[in-house]
């Protein structure tokens, strides 16, 4: 014959351990779930078509350019080598928003020296001005870029056309 004998700190600690589960389950099973809006890079170039590696000179990044429509001048304005800061000001913190709206992040590229490739950009619809395309390249991978208009007072956005 076995005996076995409960104190009451054990059946609070089982209640207790009950309760908790039964909390982490009915939650589980109400909390809604929420899609991510905005695709990461990698996850944006099988959706939509885009490839970001393989950007070796100047002509890949003007093939880059094209995937999204833009024409530009067959040779680079400026082919330059730059480093993205240490740390972030204002304006490049600001710079750093905009290639996150797009699926990159020049974080984890903090004092690395990257390539920029400068393009003239023949097709921009509805603006008479100069406009530029920069591309930003590390080991052969764009990792942040614009497309810009030469003036003071104009404008900046991703490689997607508006």
């Amino acid at each position: 014959m076995f005996v076995y004998s409960l104190r009451a700190s054990t059946v609070k600690l089982v209640g207790v351990i009950c309760v908790a589960l039964t909390v982490l389950i009915t939650l589980i099973a109400f909390v809604p779930t929420y899609s991510v809006p905005n695709l990461p890079a990698a996850d944006a170039d099988a959706a939509v078509g885009y490839s970001y590696d393989k950007v070796k000179t100047a002509a890949d990044a003007a093939n880059f350019l094209a995937q999204f429509g833009w024409e530009v001048e067959g040779t680079p304005v400026e082919e330059t080598v730059v480093t993205v800061p240490a740390e972030f000001d204002k304006i490049f913190a600001a710079y750093n928003e905009l290639q996150k709206s797009q699926g990159l992040n020049l974080t984890k590229y903090r004092g690395k020296d990257v390539t920029r490739y400068t393009f003239a950009v023949k097709n921009y619809d509805g603006y008479e001005g100069t406009v530029w395309a920069n591309v930003l390249v590390y080991k052969n991978k764009v990792v942040g870029g614009d497309i810009c208009s030469a003036d003071v007072s104009g404008f900046v956005h991703g490689f997607e056309k508006k």
